[in-house]
């Protein structure tokens, strides 16, 4: 159980949600295991929930408190909500911002800067994790190029110019790439990204956490009555989650590529866990995508401190951490959107 932005998280699995007085009640196999005051909070996300009385459901609703179930997986199942006035307005305002280029790339270069921020700092820990298997000058060198993309990120109004500039620094870091895998060189390298299909085993593990990440922050956007497929660097395409994919940028390089990278240089990942397909397409065996998500899941069980709330979650909680962030700056209650920057 976490009380983060007044909004609650209960992460352990089967817990069953009741109503006492003012309180949510949390139990598991009959036995309470915690009971907190409601009248401060605005929503609870539940993982993997046993269930939830009616009282409790009935008393949030009336109070405008949202509740949201999700799989242990983060994958989104349902949102129980009141009288509609405070999504709908949430939402509007979302539209709005969408259909105005200047107001979409206010939201839109905080995301980039994220991104390229934590690209960034990916290389310079690579600098100081491993000064004598990686050339520390030219990881310095694009470390410094993406200072100064930053900079004109931060000053750029203009969703292209935008586009542009977060290409440039995609580029600069997927040069390095290849430079990041120390083990097993033979069965994992690099040459640059390829999406559809992949076309070797480290893009075709790229392209699976990407998914995996992007279902997470659907999940997270859903959950806090955001419209998933309305953004504002991505424009509406029917079926793409845009903001899914614009949220996610910031967490691309931090959450999935340091993920990849681990799994295979800690050979948790083989050579041999891999099928290349008639068309040139590689993809995982079905043992090795059942232990990716076995790794995956264990991967947000970790504990880092939040950068803007100074707070320790688990990783599996920064979408939806970074997505009531989004909410709240949409409602006001930030000047901007705080991108999450790791270091």
């Amino acid at each position: 159980m976490k009380k983060l932005l007044n909004t609650l998280y209960i992460t352990q699995p089967d817990t069953y949600l009741s109503l006492d007085g003012d309180n949510i009640v949390l139990s598991r196999e009959r036995e309470r295991i915690g009971r907190l005051p409601l009248h401060n909070l605005e929503s609870i996300v539940a993982f993997g929930y046993t269930g939830a009385s009616p009282a409790l459901m009935g008393y949030c609703a009336e109070r405008n408190i949202s509740i949201s179930f999700l799989t242990m997986n983060g994958r989104f199942l349902a949102r129980v909500i009141g009288k509609s006035r405070g999504n709908v307005v949430l939402r509007k305002q979302q539209y709005r911002v969408s259909d105005n280029e200047e107001g979409s790339a206010a939201i839109a270069k905080n995301f980039i800067v994220g991104k390229v921020y934590n690209h960034k700092w990916i290389l310079e820990r690579m600098t100081r994790d491993y000064p004598l298997r990686i050339n520390v000058s030219d990881f310095k060198k694009v470390s410094g190029v993406l200072s100064l993309l930053i900079k004109e990120i931060r000053e750029c109004d203009d969703l292209e110019r935008l586009r542009g500039l977060e290409g440039q620094a995609a580029t600069s870091y997927y040069n390095l790439f290849d430079n990041m895998i120390l083990q097993q060189k033979d069965d994992f390298i690099f040459k640059g990204r390829s999406r559809r299909p992949p076309l070797d085993n480290v893009n075709a593990m790229l392209s699976f956490a990407y998914t995996l990440l992007a279902n997470d922050m659907t999940s997270a956007l859903e959950g806090v009555g955001l419209d998933a497929y309305v953004g504002f660097l991505h424009r509406d395409r029917p079926g793409r989650a845009s903001l899914a994919l614009d949220a996610m940028e910031e967490l691309r390089g931090v959450y999935a590529d340091r993920f990849v990278l681990s799994l295979i240089n800690k050979k948790g990942v083989h050579g041999d866990d891999f099928l290349k397909k008639e068309n040139g397409a590689v993809i995982m065996t079905d043992e090795a995508r059942k232990n990716f998500l076995k790794a995956w899941q264990n991967k947000k069980q970790e504990k880092i401190t939040h950068p803007f709330l100074g707070e320790k979650i688990s990783w599996g909680l920064v979408p939806h951490v970074q997505a009531s962030l989004l909410a709240r700056f949409l409602r006001n209650d930030f000047d901007e959107y705080p991108p999450f920057l790791w270091k």
